[in-house]
């Protein structure tokens, strides 16, 4: 039978590979194995149901006119997806779907063997030692929607926000992932959401937290062997946000369980938020079967403040703070602080402190000396932490791997660009810099320099890389 299976198979992929592209057809088509035939019905292995998924959404026309053209009109396909198993089982479990679209197949039943018994769910936000059952929703009350002033280039974000603060998993907007620039509010619009929630619905559990704290967590649960507990943990969130998304990106183990923990939130109508600094379309290194799900729901972007927009920001930044000041000068600061939100207020707390501090009257041309001072500093103002972050971005590592013993030529060489610009942007001598690239010494980082020079006078590919990461650090 099992050899009869592969045989139509095997002539239904012959006829598939003839019609897709070869990338396609290694990755949908490829893992799969025919497992048996039982008259008209050819069933079939599949490694998930998003597998299962995907090939019913994408090739369910293609595999019809391949299976009709081997076993006839009645043909009928079904799959057998190889779930994994996370409730503590070691064994996997299958379950068998019949093809929505072809022959009117009854579902067969589900066999999943699960014990039992629910496992104690560890809390990875319980400090060892110390007993508490209560999730802690790790959220700022001082984010709200309140203080999160609407302006034409946060609007849809700001609406969609407050649309699943009172409906939480109840809209379209489910996941709603917020993304958009450094400064700009995504953290703040996250957190305002899980406020709000948590004041309309107080039984719900929130739980906010960023992608980094997520993978770590990820990590000790692997080493300590309680990667069951941690999925479980996630799947009794009611409301769960996560900031920094792309931080996943070529981490894909965390995507995996990522991937799993977000199924069972999404099926049981549980709400995910997400931010992230770039939209899905543009995320590297992140599995595409994650950024299929990020497009379920919507996807808002926060751009930039427009001059009204920033004005009334800061107008609002004073009030809470109990400050005057004249309008003119609130328009000033306005008009040349274009960037983003964050370096916007953080003039206006400078323009202040300077007023408090020297005991001057906030005038025009002290706010124009403030202001220089501070669009210069902060377009300047670049440290050895940030270079290893943008270089570790740019070729898509881990900064521990940047600063790794390793001698992989691409890691050296990324190893080098950052000591190489962190001698070009900042005041460190050749020791602090080695000292905080990965435990180097001064000759170290004196050879970077000079191979740097080198291979950018010789080497075309290299010289894109310097200019490219030059553009980075100088914006």
């Amino acid at each position: 039978m099992s050899v009869t299976a592969q045989s139509v198979w095997n002539n239904c992929l012959e006829f598939i590979k003839d019609n897709i592209q070869p990338q396609a057809y290694k990755t949908w088509f490829e893992p799969i194995k025919a497992v048996k035939l039982t008259d008209n019905s050819l069933s079939i292995q599949v490694p998930s149901k998003f597998f299962y998924e995907w090939l019913e959404e994408h090739y369910v026309k293609i595999l019809k006119v391949s299976l009709t053209k081997e076993l006839g009109e009645s043909a009928k396909l079904v799959y057998i997806i190889k779930m994994e198993n996370t409730y503590g089982n070691k064994q996997p479990f299958t379950e068998k779907i019949p093809s929505s679209n072809r022959g009117a197949v009854k579902s067969q039943d589900v066999d999943i063997p699960l014990n039992n018994k629910s496992p104690e769910l560890r809390n990875p936000f319980v400090i060892p030692g110390i007993r508490n059952v209560k999730i802690e929703s790790q959220l700022n009350p001082n984010y709200s929607f309140e203080n999160f002033l609407e302006g034409d280039s946060n609007r849809l974000a700001r609406s969609a926000g407050l649309a699943v603060a009172a409906k939480p998993g109840g809209t379209s907007f489910n996941p709603l992932l917020i993304f958009g620039g450094v400064g700009l509010g995504k953290t703040h619009l996250a957190h305002a959401i899980g406020v709000d929630i948590k004041d309309k619905y107080p039984e719900k559990t929130v739980l906010y937290i960023s992608a980094e704290k997520f993978t770590q967590q990820y990590i000790d649960a692997v080493k300590k062997n309680n990667r069951n507990d941690f999925i479980h943990f996630y799947q009794i969130i009611d409301v769960l946000i996560i900031d920094d998304v792309q931080f996943l990106s070529g981490k894909t183990g965390t995507q995996d369980v990522f991937f799993h923990i977000f199924n069972h939130l999404h099926q049981n109508g549980k709400q995910v938020v997400l931010t992230s600094d770039k939209a899905p379309v543009d995320m590297q290194d992140i599995e595409q079967r994650l950024l299929s799900r990020f497009k379920w729901g919507l996807s808002a972007e926060l751009q930039n403040p427009d001059f009204e927009t920033r004005v009334s920001i800061l107008k609002n930044k004073l009030y809470r703070d109990g400050v005057e000041m004249p309008d003119d000068i609130i328009e000033y600061v306005a008009k040349n602080i274009k960037t983003n939100v964050r370096e916007l207020e953080g003039a206006i707390i400078s323009l202040i402190a300077q007023s408090s501090f020297n005991k001057k009257e906030i005038t025009l041309d002290l706010a124009r000396i403030i202001v220089e001072k501070f669009v210069k500093n902060t377009k300047r103002e670049v440290s050895i932490d940030y270079i290893q972050k943008v270089v570790s971005d740019y070729f898509q590592m881990d900064v521990d791997t940047l600063q790794s013993k390793t001698r992989k030529r691409h890691i050296v060489q990324a190893r080098q660009l950052a000591m190489f610009f962190a001698k070009k942007f900042t005041k460190a001598s050749l020791a602090s810099i080695g000292s905080q690239i990965g435990k180097r010494d001064h000759a170290t980082v004196l050879h970077a320099c000079k191979t740097v020079d080198n291979l950018s006078s010789t080497d075309k590919q290299f010289r894109k890389y310097v200019e490219d990461i030059s553009k980075k650090l100088s914006v």
